[in-house]
């Protein structure tokens, strides 16, 4: 069975070689680079066993993607109030990468049998979350989204369409991207998150039936840098949603 392999940073400018990767399961790093190949340097290497390749790699590498410790972090886990919490006292942004097929809490909503019976939604523009996202885009904040989409989109991605026009009326710029075009452009992770100031990252954790289990928070630097990329890539590429929206009605 392949492994589950996590890209954790590269060196060269950014250029994709070195490399680091991690694996999930095992916590084993991969390290990939262009190899050792004088054979005067070759000689000087200790326990170099038949089948092994010499890479080289930048120090800074090492230092900054590498995991720390015993790669057992303690998960900090925080309740939904704290989570919401975050939401009234991030100060510049809140950015949030939505990967999933569907959300089952999305499914116990009026909105949602509105949406099956008649292909859109009557959305409460004044309800709690709109009241506080309102009120932090009025200070000039931003709140952005990334929602990953099927193809076909499944019922639950169509429905989080249809949910953008209420949202970005409250403020929040929201885009879309294909999968297909996520895992060809950039191997995006199959993670839910919201990134705040780009200085933390509230990890949503779903069970097997797509409900909300628990929300972890994670502030590690290196951690913190990582989701960043992730974010920087999938921006670059999605679509603002009304284009989405547009190219699927053709």
């Amino acid at each position: 069975m392949a492994r589950r392999l996590r890209f954790n940073g590269t060196g060269s400018g950014g250029t994709g070689c070195p490399s680091v990767h991690e694996d999930l399961d095992s916590r084993e790093v991969i390290v990939h680079g262009p190899p050792l190949t004088d054979p005067k340097d070759v000689a000087q290497l200790q326990h170099l066993s038949e089948g092994e390749v010499a890479v080289v790699v930048p120090r800074d590498l090492l230092v900054d993607w590498t995991p720390k410790g015993d790669g057992t972090r303690q998960a900090r886990i925080i309740g939904l109030d704290e989570f919401e919490d975050l939401f009234r006292t991030f100060k510049h942004t809140a950015w949030r990468l939505e990967m999933r097929q569907r959300y089952a809490s999305d499914e116990t909503t009026d909105t949602y049998r509105q949406f099956l019976e008649t292909g859109a939604a009557q959305w409460d523009p004044d309800d709690p979350y709109c009241e506080l996202i309102r009120s932090q885009t009025a200070q000039g904040k931003r709140v952005e989204r990334v929602r990953i989409v099927d193809q076909p989109p499944t019922t639950g991605q169509l429905y989080l369409l249809d949910n953008a026009k209420r949202n970005s009326a409250l403020g929040e710029d929201i885009r879309n991207l294909w999968r297909a075009d996520a895992e060809r452009l950039y191997q995006l992770p199959a993670e839910d998150f919201w990134l705040f100031d780009s200085r933390l990252v509230a990890l949503l954790r779903f069970d097997d039936d797509d409900q909300l289990v628990d929300v972890e928070l994670i502030t590690e630097p290196a951690e913190v840098v990582r989701y960043s990329v992730i974010r920087d890539a999938a921006w670059h590429h999605a679509v603002p949603y009304k284009d989405f929206a547009a190219g699927l009605a053709e």
